[in-house]
């Protein structure tokens, strides 16, 4: 006889079958399709889509995407880290107020903070007037390279900060006042006890900034003016402007595909630094 739990869990089955595995076979079927005609019920299966991705220009955009995306998640870990560890070391009514004041920003529309940005980085923006008060003039922030990276990092930021603060939080004080009581160091704490066990967070929030970085189009669009076109925005302009929505399922799974052998790199990391993790202390 099954239990309520197995019963309770046949909507969420269900809501998973609809909106997620359905669409995603659509995708699938629509990327080996070349030129169909519904109505005429013709379906020509070709492989020509996922060929076509290989043209040197395609690849550029991904090294690109990855690129920026890689930059944006190694800023964002090297501000968290310190930071997660700061608020660890803070009483817990503080802890909670700073870890509220990080995520205020995410309460307010991605698009409207994206546009903040671009008013603060234009020519007349608070950040310009500032360096030109410093004697830096005209100086060129916006629609930049830099200014894309920087929408990355601000919008994904809290991904990163939560998992590496919730690791930290977990770690016992025991185990570093025994480390200090048996002579080690801030550095062999850090690199005998804290780096392991916060491990799962640094990898968790690198995964969590990863993903929507390197598969993003509206900060390249807005930021970056569209002179710095992601892979993200590629696809967006096979479904919307081109309307070559088979290129754009093609172009689709080779992201996915991609972020899952990422994901799946990421959890043989985390789970050999979890089996050694014993040997380690």
């Amino acid at each position: 006889m099954k239990s309520f739990k197995e019963y309770i869990a046949y909507p969420y089955g269900l809501w998973m079958l609809i909106f997620i595995a359905v669409p995603l076979l659509v995708v699938i079927w629509f990327s080996f399709l070349s030129n169909p005609d519904f109505k005429a019920g013709i379906y020509t299966f070709t492989l020509n889509n996922y060929q076509e991705f290989i043209d040197p220009v395609y690849l550029e955009l991904l090294y690109r995407s990855f690129l920026y995306a890689v930059i944006a998640t190694l800023i964002c870990f090297f501000i968290a880290y310190p930071l997660g560890n700061l608020i660890v070391s803070l009483p817990a009514h503080r802890q909670n107020l700073m870890i509220v004041l990080m995520i205020i920003p995410m309460w307010v529309n991605f698009l409207l903070r994206t546009y903040a940005w671009m008013v603060l980085l234009s020519g007349s923006g608070l950040i310009a007037q500032f360096l030109g008060l410093l004697g830096f003039r005209d100086v060129s922030l916006l629609y930049t390279q830099s200014a894309v990276i920087l929408g990355m990092v601000y919008n994904f930021f809290p991904y990163m900060l939560l998992p590496i603060y919730t690791s930290l939080k977990k770690i016992d004080p025991d185990l570093l006042r025994a480390a200090t009581d048996l002579g080690a160091n801030h550095f062999q704490m850090f690199v005998k006890i804290k780096l392991p066990l916060s491990l799962p967070g640094i990898v968790s929030g690198s995964m969590m900034v990863f993903m929507p970085a390197v598969s993003t189009f509206v900060i390249s669009n807005l930021l970056g003016g569209g002179k710095y076109m992601l892979i993200g925005n590629l696809i967006e302009q096979q479904f919307l402007t081109l309307n070559n929505w088979n290129f754009g399922s093609a172009l689709s799974m080779v992201l996915m595909t991609i972020i899952f052998l990422v994901l799946g790199l990421a959890r043989l990391i985390t789970g050999k630094e979890l089996d050694t993790g014993g040997q380690i202390l």
